[in-house]
């Protein structure tokens, strides 16, 4: 419900300021220490710079990814053809017929297409579209069109590369040509030809750069010949730009939001993706590797299919973009639909299938996985630290975890001893080095349990919050979800030296129609422009102001729904005080800095803050809410301070 901003008339007379009824704009008030024995009471918090409780974990803040919300495919993989190897297929009228795809006769052109069978350019892709032309000349082209991913996101000046494997039947069938093409005008943005076909599978590859056009992701791609004949085709892929210009790359703005999140790691390739719905459908990494054209692709959990550019090698360059460690998530034998594979000789191969992965990770060229990784494209090894065993096993009605966790842990241990090994639920045979734990929540259920790892037993394994997020708002987060995580990032801060990783899931979801299988995830897209949600903002806020250890620190007085944290970074003399407000009534502060011999007056806040708690971007407001620096002149070893309502802040300051 909207809320109207109050102040006394005491304080409005001082500052002379004016509200208009139902904002909630930030704002703070410094005054000095005991002036205005009339303003109202504060809490007080105290904040001991020279007396550190731990060490903040340097890894604390990372992401999480996995192929949900079409996260991947139609999302962060560049790749603008949807069904590029035929895969998914529509029935209609009792004839399978590719999705996304659409026969193009122009004019007089007659001609047919079909998926077929046992006729592919590899072994791993052995269907291909069959498009039998019987009639086309110049004026009546026949071929195939691409949809894209609810559209081709086309741009003025920009270069565009394609490719496809193909061959044909008929040495007269003559050149193909690629074009780029608005869906509503029928204009060609591009076009590029091949002047002939062979009569053995061959991949081709074209480029495009179009002119002055207007941006729009109101277009197609179309693949056309002008004279009879058969032909065959597959794989067929069209990426722009990419980020870092890596063939087979990511989105610009997706990398760039990512970017700016300063996260320390990926766990990837992520949740139930890694497991797969049965076992043949989980994560193979081995199918993963190498050419697209060896790459079978495979069916994900979320009830679409993968087309697996995105393999184990392209995630770790993600990682290096990025510089980000890589958490490498292995398969350990269960999968959704209650498929397990039993501990003892029966999980042996997929022991040696993670030695495996974590060889082609991590191995020099004179290994066989690490030839294979140079083979691959990339000579220099990974460092790789932590190695995650399943995913959320605690579903296991089995209760073979304990046993399977444990082989896996003795055979990676013996070999890599140095590997931090993680474990998904509570086992007892092993010490895992940590433990996952998921939570899905409530804002309400997170502002009552940000004390939950206060007690935690610090002699016990370390904790990966591996995924969690207040799921409030559709498709991405509201602010009041930005509270309830503001709130919970506090309580992990405040125990980094038991918390040493945590992650926010899921990480993307494409907006479109049919796009999202999950609600309330951190960053929305379609296939021209992205966004931040209330919550992204809150991330970045806390991965980029933060310390290196937490300060000793208490808070008395103050509302049920305030919360804070302190860290301090040594080296640079600067602390970094995070403050939450998800009640609608403003929280005056006396903040008391204590073990400073002088605090420089000037600092900076940076604050996030909305009219409502339901208030939230989206793909057509996407900086709605989004954070607003300020400078600070008035900072000293006391002060009065206002925290507004409904709000996420960060004061950073400097001392002596």
């Amino acid at each position: 419900m909207p809320m109207q901003r109050v102040l006394d008339s005491y304080r409005k007379s001082i500052f002379s300021l004016s509200l208009v009824a139902g904002s909630l704009a930030a704002l703070a008030v410094f005054l000095p220490a005991g002036a205005f024995s009339q303003s109202p009471k504060s809490a007080i918090l105290d904040i001991d710079l020279q007396k550190p409780t731990h060490k903040v974990s340097p890894t604390l803040y990372g992401l999480m990814t996995e192929e949900i919300n079409y996260s991947y495919d139609g999302g962060l993989y560049a790749e603008l053809v949807r069904n590029r190897v035929f895969r998914d297929q529509t029935f209609t009228n009792e004839k399978r017929d590719p999705a996304h795809w659409t026969l193009v006769q122009r004019g007089e052109a007659r001609a047919s297409m079909t998926v077929e069978k046992g006729s592919g350019p590899s072994a791993a892709l052995t269907e291909s579209l069959k498009l039998s032309v019987e009639k086309a000349n110049a004026a009546s082209p026949a071929g195939v069109e691409n949809e894209g991913y609810w559209g081709i996101p086309l741009r003025a000046d920009t270069t565009y590369r394609g490719s496809f494997y193909a061959k044909t039947d008929d040495a007269s069938l003559g050149p193909l040509t690629v074009s780029l093409v608005n869906d509503n005008s029928g204009m060609v943005a591009a076009k590029a030809s091949v002047p002939a076909l062979s009569a053995d599978w061959k991949q081709y590859k074209v480029e495009f750069k179009t002119g002055p056009i207007r941006t729009s992701s109101e277009n197609h791609l179309v693949l056309s010949v002008q004279h009879p004949g058969t032909l065959r085709l597959d794989l067929i892929s069209l990426f722009p730009p990419t980020y870092n210009d890596r063939p087979n790359g990511n989105r610009i703005d997706l990398m760039e939001k990512m970017a700016a999140m300063k996260p320390a790691f990926l766990r990837f390739p992520g949740g139930n993706y890694l497991e797969g719905e049965h076992i043949p459908q989980r994560f193979d990494w081995k199918q993963t590797i190498g050419p697209l054209v060896d790459r079978p692709t495979h069916p994900s959990p979320w009830r679409y299919h993968s087309s697996d550019g995105m393999g184990l090698l392209e995630f770790l360059e993600w990682c290096e973009d990025l510089h980000m460690q890589p958490l490498l998530a292995v398969y350990a034998g269960y999968s959704l639909a209650q498929d397990r594979v039993a501990p003892g000789p029966d999980l042996d191969p997929y022991v040696q299938d993670a030695l495996d992965e974590i060889e082609y990770v991590t191995g020099g060229a004179d290994t066989h996985w690490g030839a294979e990784r140079v083979k691959d494209g990339h000579r220099t090894a990974f460092s790789l630290t932590y190695v995650e065993i399943g995913n959320e096993d605690q579903f296991d009605r089995s209760g073979s975890y304990d046993d399977r966790f444990t082989q896996f842990y003795d055979a990676i241990k013996k070999k890599y001893p140095d590997l931090q090994l993680i474990a998904t639920t509570k086992v007892t045979s092993r010490r895992p080095d940590l433990v996952d734990d998921h939570f899905y929540r409530s804002a309400e259920a997170f502002f009552n349990d940000t004390h939950h790892y206060d007690a935690t037993d610090r002699n016990g394994p370390k904790i990966f919050v591996g995924e969690w997020a207040t799921r409030e708002g559709t498709p991405t987060p509201n602010f009041g979800a930005a509270l309830g995580d503001a709130a919970w990032m506090t309580g992990m801060e405040r125990n980094s030296d038991i918390v040493v990783m945590a992650s926010y899931a899921p990480l993307f979801v494409n907006v479109n129609p049919g796009g999202m299988q999950w609600s309330s995830d951190l960053i929305g897209y379609d296939v021209l422009t992205s966004y931040g949600s209330p919550s992204y903002y809150a991330q970045v806020m806390f991965s980029n102001y933060i310390g290196d250890e937490v300060t000793e620190s208490t808070l008395q007085g103050a509302g049920p729904r305030v919360f804070y944290s302190v860290t301090y970074s040594k080296a640079r003399s600067t602390f970094f005080l995070k403050l939450v407000n998800a009640s609608s009534n403003a929280q005056p502060l006396t903040i008391r800095l204590h073990g400073a011999a002088e605090v420089s007056k000037s600092g900076k806040l940076i604050s996030l803050s909305a009219h409502t708690p339901e208030e939230t971007n989206t793909i057509s407001a996407p900086t709605r809410i989004k954070p607003v620096q300020t400078a600070l002149h008035d900072l000293a070893a006391t002060f009065q301070y206002t925290l507004p309502a409904y709000s996420i802040q960060v004061i950073e300051g400097s001392v002596k």
